[in-house]
């Protein structure tokens, strides 16, 4: 009965809040379909279009901070958007001051609650922004907005920050053909960026051993200003952690995949699925052994996140 419910509510939804072409909607319904027949699996997707419908063209202003509370954990998302990241990092750049940029989403939340040295490297970030739809929906409920940053939408930007203030980039990570290409991915969208550094780590790498160490002396020798780290959560932030003590004149930015994204060693989801908030379930469908199981985790931390959220209005 839910399930026949279900799917003409999310078709109005689709049309009318998203104002979706019929073409994009109906390929939409046709991935989606097979799903309904879970009717608990279509209750939650039917809910989450109709939250981030209810939040469609809300703005965000200014006010306090957010605060993510765990068992174990308690993270300020210090910079609440994109305008005041663009600010803060200017000023440090300007002032040759580093930083380490995280950029939190569940899975992360999962990984402080489990995780002493985790939670240690994040108390070391000095700009934590909100990466994936959830925790900004978290932010409404708690009645402190902030803007969706996901890593990999930051790279360019930043980039283009540092090309104009004269900084030059380092990227660290992933794989040394990747790294390549996704530099000059970056010189093609960044007029002027120099890019001082790119080390590819072994497998098996160490965040905080010498290995570590050795790459953050040679960062710091480079002369680099803002280091992307692709080294996947925990271990850029482990490693921005030592960084703002052995490298302390460079700006870290954790971002994932972003630098794979660029060379195209990665491929994110199309842009209407991300729209709908839907790259999760695009990204559990391409890799669903290694995704399934991250994703049931960060279901099952959501309730009591949303709960905490709420009783901080």
């Amino acid at each position: 009965m839910i399930a026949i419910s279900v799917m003409p509510v999310t078709q109005e939804l689709l049309v009318s809040v998203y104002h979706l072409p019929q073409s994009i909607h109906h390929t939409i319904m046709a991935i989606l379909g097979p799903i309904w027949k879970n009717r608990y699996i279509g209750v939650i997707i039917l809910a989450q279009l109709a939250i981030i419908g209810s939040n469609a063209g809300s703005r965000v202003e200014k006010g306090r901070i957010l605060r993510l509370t765990g068992k174990n954990f308690a993270v300020d998302i210090n910079v609440a958007t994109h305008a005041d990241l663009m600010a803060q990092v200017t000023h440090r750049f300007e002032g040759k001051q580093g930083f380490a940029l995280a950029t939190i989403n569940l899975d992360h939340v999962t990984k402080l609650e489990s995780s002493a040295p985790f939670r240690v490297a994040y108390s070391a970030q000095d700009l934590v922004v909100a990466d994936g739809n959830p925790i900004v929906w978290l932010s409404r409920l708690a009645k402190a907005p902030v803007d969706l940053m996901p890593g990999s939408e930051l790279v360019v930007p930043l980039a283009r920050l540092a090309a104009s203030a004269g900084v030059s980039a380092a990227l660290i990570g992933s794989s040394k053909a990747s790294l390549e290409a996704a530099g000059r991915a970056l010189q093609a969208q960044s007029k002027g960026l120099q890019i001082a550094y790119i080390h590819a780590p072994e497998f098996g790498f160490d965040p905080t051993g010498e290995a570590a160490r050795a790459i953050l002396k040679e960062l710091d020798a480079s002369g680099a200003g803002l280091a992307f780290l692709a080294l996947g959560a925990p271990k850029q932030e482990v490693f921005a952690a030592l960084g703002r003590k052995l490298a302390p004149r460079v700006g870290f930015a954790s971002i994932g995949a972003g630098l794979d994204f660029l060379s195209g060693t990665q491929v994110r989801a199309p842009k209407w699925v991300r729209r709908i908030a839907m790259e999760w379930f695009w990204r559990m469908a391409s890799n669903p052994r290694r995704m399934f199981m991250r994703y049931a985790h960060c279901a099952l931390v959501l309730p009591g996140l949303a709960w905490r959220a709420y009783k901080s209005r």
